[in-house]
């Protein structure tokens, strides 16, 4: 059963970016479309829902223990160019604490950001979701009411396999597939400029065409906006590299 969101909240799109396998860039893919979009002057939210390895925070230079709230709700915190941002780490004292939680007590936590979270008018919500097809995937496919997902991977050959979970479970449960973006996709020479796929090329492609799903983007390898997250400047990233994605998320229809 879909769940409402906070009284004062007024979200447009919700759009989950999930993966079949972690650490395939899942949450620098949420973060850069969550830029990408507020660069655009819409207003943006991101929710993550990676419980027990969020992210987010880190990249956009959040600190820990800042949430505050009401008895309307909890207020989530905004990042320098004006994204709302609620994690699991910015409730914790330590951002460093481990999460050792049991699969009931995360889902429930994930709803908390849903149902509680006072989100104001957000024009696109992103969540960013932990890798699989556990619990969090399984609560907020049922309870929160997505208008689509981007599905993140990597060029290397198991991608069909991992991909193919992920798009199973959105269709078992009636959720449109925006498109797929591959991260690492190759990596600059800081010489000549070539692109070197150093994973291969070729595999991501076959996979969208065999499923009919779109190949909207690629990412490269790059240090310096690994970098950035590292020290929490993600927003002062020059590059735009998930424009089609971006335009997909906007073309996506709004469920009722």
């Amino acid at each position: 059963m879909l769940h409402p969101a906070n009284k004062l909240s007024s979200i447009g799109k919700v759009i989950a970016v999930v993966s079949g396998k972690g650490g395939v860039g899942k949450s620098m893919v949420t973060s850069l479309l969550a830029l990408t979009e507020r660069r655009r002057g819409k207003s943006v939210a991101i929710m993550d829902a990676d419980i027990t390895g969020p992210s987010i925070p880190r990249a956009f230079g959040l600190r820990s223990g800042n949430v505050e709230g009401n008895e309307d709700g909890i207020i989530p915190l905004t990042t320098a160019t004006g994204i709302k941002v609620m994690s699991v780490n910015l409730l914790l004292e330590e951002e460093s604490a481990p999460v050792v939680w049991r699969g009931p007590v995360i889902s429930g936590t994930v709803l908390q950001f849903w149902d509680d979270v006072i989100w104001g008018k957000t024009d696109i919500m992103f969540i960013d979701m932990p890798p699989g097809t556990g619990d969090v995937p399984l609560t907020i496919f049922q309870s929160v009411p997505l208008d689509g997902i981007i599905i993140v991977t990597s060029p290397q050959e198991l991608v069909s396999m991992v991909v193919s979970k992920a798009v199973n479970m959105a269709k078992m449960m009636d959720i449109p597939v925006i498109g797929l973006v591959e991260n690492m996709s190759y990596v600059v020479c800081p010489d000549c400029g070539k692109k070197i796929p150093i994973f291969g090329e070729g595999k991501t492609e076959a996979y969208a065409e065999e499923a009919g799903i779109p190949l909207l983007d690629k990412l490269p390898i790059s240090p310096e906006l690994s970098h950035m997250c590292d020290v929490g400047k993600i927003e002062l990233t020059p590059y735009e590299w998930l424009l089609n994605t971006a335009d997909a998320v906007e073309r996506a229809e709004k469920r009722k």
